[in-house]
Order: C-alpha cells, then sequence, then structure tokens
C-alpha cells in the first residue's frame, strides 16, 4: 500500500508511525510545507486517561513521551486571589518541539519519508496513492481543496485568547481568574518543561473591545497580560512565539472522508482547549484510523467506513461536551461573582459529564470542602 500524508504534526505522525511498524513494507510520505524546526506553541497537555490510550497504542512512543514530560496529580483555581486545589487530575505536560522530536526519530527509525518545506500536491496523491491522509492542521489544504465533498463548516467564538509562554514553573494544570478595570479575564496555564510553562490569556469580546486589545501591537498585548497577572507570573516575563489574539475556530465535516481521502485532527474537527488537549485527541484520530486497517484488512474503503463507524460517535459526545464548556467560558464574566470553591464546582461540573456523584468518586478532598460550604 502507498499512503501520502499531508501534515508532519502529531496526528500524521502518529498514524504513519502505526502503519509502518504494523507493515513495514508500506510506502509511507509525510509532507510538510514548513521546515522541520518551525514550530509553533509552547507546550501540550496530556491526561491520565489519554496516556493510557496512547500506551495501549504503542508502548515504545509511550515510554519516550512519558520520559520527556511534566506530571502532576491535582488541579489549582484560583479566584479572588484564593486557591482552590481539586484532587484526582492526573496530567502530563511536554513542549510541542519535543513530542514532534519524538516522533520525527521514531519515524526516521522505520523507513517513513518526511519531506519537510513540500507542499501537498493534492491532486497527484489522490492518483498515485492508495491512501490520502489530510492532517494538515484547522487551516487544511486538503479539506478546503474538497469542501464541496466534506462539507465543513466553521464557527469563530467571540471569546479572544493569546497563547504565551512563560519561565515561571506551576505546580498543577492552574486557572486564575481575575477582575481588571471592569474586565473580566482568565489565564490557562501550567509547566511542560522543568523550566517552562504555557500561559494562555482569555477574556470575553467585551473585555476585548473595553481594553483597546484591538489597537495593541503585539509587544504591548504582552505587557498588558504581563500586568494583569503579574502576581500569578511572580516577576516572570512573559515569551511570545506570533502570539497574536484569536477567536477559536469551532470546525466540524459533514463528512469525513472523500473517495480514498480522510480527514484526521484539527483538519476534521477541533476541540476547544477548554475540554483536552486537541493534540491527544487528534492522535487519537490516527490510533482509531490504524485500527481500523488493522481489522479491515488493506481495503482502504472498508478501513475508512469502519474508522467513521467507531469514531465519530465517540467524537460526537466529546463535541457536545466542549460545546457545553466553550459556552460556560463565553459567559465566564457572570461566574466571577461566586465564590472561589462554588467557581470551581461549577466549573468541573460544566461540560454536563462531571456528575457530582463522579466528582466526588475522583476528587474526595475537593468535593467535601464544597461540601460543608454550602451547608453554612
Amino acid at each position: 500500500m502507498k499512503i501520502a500524508i499531508a501534515g508532519a504534526g502529531p496526528a500524521g505522525l502518529y498514524f504513519a508511525l502505526l502503519m509502518k511498524k504494523a507493515w513495514p513494507h508500506y510506502s509511507i510520505t509525510v509532507y510538510e510545507r514548513n521546515k522541520k524546526d518551525a514550530t509553533y506553541g509552547f507546550g501540550v497537555v496530556f491526561s491520565d486517561t489519554a496516556l493510557t490510550h496512547l500506551e495501549d497504542a504503542d508502548d515504545d512512543f509511550f515510554k519516550l513521551l512519558s520520559d520527556g514530560a511534566e506530571h502532576w496529580d491535582d488541579l489549582t483555581i484560583t479566584h479572588h486571589n484564593k486557591k482552590v486545589a481539586i484532587d484526582g487530575n492526573g496530567f502530563s505536560g511536554i513542549s510541542r518541539l519535543s513530542l514532534l522530536n519524538i516522533l520525527y526519530g521514531l519515524c526516521e527509525d522505520a523507513g517513513i519519508r518526511i519531506r519537510f518545506g513540500n507542499p501537498f500536491n493534492l491532486a497527484d496523491a489522490q492518483n498515485t496513492s492508495d491512501l490520502v491522509v489530510g492532517a494538515d492542521g484547522v487551516n487544511s489544504s486538503v479539506r478546503n481543496a474538497l469542501a464541496d465533498r466534506f462539507q465543513p463548516q466553521i464557527k469563530l467564538l467571540t471569546n479572544r485568547f493569546i497563547w504565551y509562554g512563560t519561565k515561571q514553573r506551576f505546580d498543577t494544570l492552574s486557572l486564575t481568574f481575575r477582575r481588571f478595570d471592569n474586565g473580566a479575564y482568565v489565564a490557562h496555564h501550567y509547566r511542560y518543561a522543568s523550566e517552562m510553562s504555557t500561559f494562555i490569556v482569555e477574556c470575553d469580546a467585551a473585555t476585548f473591545e473595553q481594553a483597546g486589545l484591538t489597537e495593541k501591537t503585539e509587544a504591548a498585548s504582552r505587557e498588558f497580560c504581563q500586568h494583569i497577572f503579574s502576581d500569578t507570573l511572580n516577576g516572570a516575563n512573559l515569551i511570545s512565539n506570533r502570539s497574536i489574539w484569536r477567536q477559536f475556530p469551532v470546525v466540524t465535516n459533514r463528512n469525513w472522508t472523500a473517495g480514498n481521502t480522510v480527514l484526521l485532527g484539527d483538519a476534521l474537527r477541533t476541540i476547544h482547549f477548554s475540554i483536552g488537549s486537541g493534540t491527544r485527541l487528534a492522535m487519537e484520530d490516527a490510533v482509531a484510523l490504524f485500527r481500523s486497517f488493522r481489522d479491515a484488512g488493506p481495503c482502504v474503503d472498508a478501513a475508512l467506513d469502519a474508522f467513521v463507524a467507531v469514531r465519530k460517535p465517540q467524537v460526537e459526545k466529546l463535541l457536545s461536551a466542549a460545546r457545553s464548556s466553550y459556552e460556560w467560558y463565553e459567559g465566564f464574566s457572570k461566574k466571577l461573582a461566586l465564590e472561589p470553591v462554588d467557581l470551581a464546582y461549577d466549573y468541573m461540573t460544566r461540560s454536563g459529564r462531571m456528575s457530582d456523584e463522579r466528582l466526588q468518586a475522583i476528587a474526595p478532598g475537593f468535593h467535601a470542602r464544597w461540601s460543608v460550604s454550602q451547608a453554612r
């Protein structure tokens, strides 16, 4: 079988690796329009559950990922300058570049060709390959070229967010809510290396306009966010890497396949960063597609049909939870009237997937604290 993959991100590389290890004689080429080290963003995060799924799929990759990651067991929410610890939330963080370098090395060792700085020729790939995989991100050229077949829908959320790094080390995955100059802000932050953390600042549309952030330069926005969260950063600076204010694009596709072509990861659908790592879900797409070929054999049509039949219901559940989560964030300014422990409880139950009983089971310490507060 000959496979052509657009995009050398985690989804495309992981699918290539799984397929090549199972069928070493397959010809697999990954095309990446950017240069090898031209990655953007800082760290990515995986829940313990996500790591278990990856361990089941490929133990070699899991060991390298786990060894290079930072680990923690709690979630911390700060509101009114009071910290609320929520137990039972195991996560691991790793830099995006480190993750990609692990995958580059494993793919090259397996004999997979990765062509950097090479735009993807879809028409040629469809004509000369048995399988074409569009794993080329939220602005997917594969999806756009076949938009009449995939029928994508893209909606921009109203909140704005901006992605930074910082040398301030955080002990856990953390959220810090802040009122500043009558505006509502929240920072999502977690460490992904021993001395580096991701730091995302989010605000609602009204705050964005009121603060004049449309007119601020990249440097001015960084200084503004540093000022708002100066105590959280403990004197550390924010670090930019193409850090601009954005609106989150909610991407879905009516159809997941078009002939011998299939989409994976952000090209297929986006999951809001408040509900889970898009990287993790993209890699789970790759695992699901690989298992469809493992079960269906080399018949591309049968494998793609199986992939859609199995994975689509799973993704629909995640999309429903993500919708509830981003709607919570779209109105989070109203939540700032809550007391810290009540805000934390409201946050934990926002997606509809976390019942009170389940929260009590996985986070007994936090649930007991919240219960005491309700009894007063």
